[in-house]
């Protein structure tokens, strides 16, 4: 990024390395890149403001898209949603947006608030509410820290606009997933808006910065600018965001369906090179959530699950793995935000109906550590 302003020439990087921190999900990382390209260059570049720099009176809107990425690649959002979306909650709660950010910084959903930002004039936030994606609307640091919702917006391309005030975070997931399915399973959201004192309390900061990090390093070149060979990248990436290299496979088998406004499903990869003779299944809802190494647990939400080509290191999204591919899994450990006993009742393996405790990945490799046969703690 150029000094503090994201310039057209930023967002390919950006796009790249969220889309690995979003797990599979968070939307399509070359959709949302067009609209923030095409309208950086039409309105210029876009101010980004640290976490730590907002005031008291600043008033800041997340903003993202909500639904199944299985829809949002064939159903693609409208330039239109994006102000329809900031109007109107600046209708409802009678103040004006002072700044916008990442609700998520999945691949599409760190597009959106860099493309709004520039439609509206405003500055974007360098930071998210997850640090990574997830499929459902309450799981967001505001919501681990005792916020609620607040006034909820939804608007969709027809130009239709739902204001509700849920009562929690619950029911803000569960009256957003029925709208959602009625907008024909994918809409533009607005939620937790507050100021800039929240905000500061709550974000996670520094993932738009972080995501630009991560999607240099894929396009080849590390931390001090030297030139990384195809097959160096991922162990780059490992090394700079302390993750574990979990498995190499190709997809021997998928199973994937849009269902309840998710796209939700599980791949079956077969090991190559050092890994042939395993075997991994990958479960995922939106964003890959559980794997498991021949029947043992290997890693599970919140901690990431990311899957990359194998000879390029490219993140592949959950509506864009095919069967055939030759995959690298890697796992990242999640903020601590999300470590903590709020954050694993509110994402944790248990709230997905798995059977399996949660470990830290860094701890599931370690000799006496990590899990038996059926992914239970040792």
């Amino acid at each position: 990024m150029t000094g503090a302003q994201i310039t057209e020439a930023d967002i390919d990087e950006i796009a790249l390395g969220a889309a690995v921190l979003g797990t599979g999900g968070g939307g399509d990382p070359h959709v949302g890149s067009l609209m923030a390209k095409r309208l950086i260059r039409l309105h210029g570049p876009v101010a980004l403001r640290a976490v730590d720099d907002l005031t008291d009176d600043d008033f800041v809107i997340p903003i993202g898209g909500i639904g199944a990425p299985s829809v949002s690649v064939e159903r693609i959002q409208a330039e239109s949603e994006l102000l329809a979306a900031l109007s109107a909650i600046e209708r409802a709660v009678g103040r004006r947006p002072t700044a916008v950010m990442p609700i998520e910084v999945g691949g599409g959903n760190s597009m959106i608030p860099i493309a709004t930002a520039a439609l509206a004039g405003l500055p974007v936030v360098d930071g998210d509410a997850m640090g990574r994606a997830f499929p459902e609307a309450q799981m967001v640091t505001f919501h681990l820290a005792g916020y609620g919702p607040g006034a909820t917006v939804m608007v969709d391309h027809h130009g239709n606009e739902v204001v509700s005030r849920p009562v929690d975070g619950a029911w803000s997931e569960r009256i957003a997933r029925a709208v959602t399915v009625e907008m024909g399973g994918g809409a533009t959201m607005i939620d937790y808006a507050y100021g800039g004192d929240v905000v500061r309390e709550c974000a996670i900061p520094g993932t738009l910065t972080l995501a630009k990090r991560i999607g240099r390093i894929l396009r080849g070149r590390d931390a001090g600018g030297d030139e990384l060979r195809d097959d160096e990248r991922i162990d780059a990436l490992c090394a700079d965001l302390d993750a574990v290299r979990l498995f190499e496979g190709k997809v021997a088998d998928l199973q994937r369906a849009v269902d309840g406004g998710f796209t939700r499903g599980a791949a079956e990869l077969d090991g190559v090179g050092a890994d042939r003779g395993s075997a991994l299944r990958l479960d995922f809802q939106n964003e890959m959530l559980l794997a498991r190494r021949d029947g043992a647990l290997a890693a599970v939400t919140p901690d990431l699950i990311a899957v990359l080509d194998l000879a390029t290191g490219m993140p592949i999204t959950t509506e864009s793995l095919r069967y055939g591919a030759r995959v690298a899994v890697i796992a990242i450990p999640c903020h601590e935000k999300w470590r903590t006993p709020m954050g694993l009742l509110t994402a944790g393996p248990a709230h997905f109906g798995y059977d399996v405790d949660w470990i830290p990945v860094e701890d599931i490799l370690r000799p006496g550590k990590g899990r038996d046969a059926e992914g239970k703690a040792a």
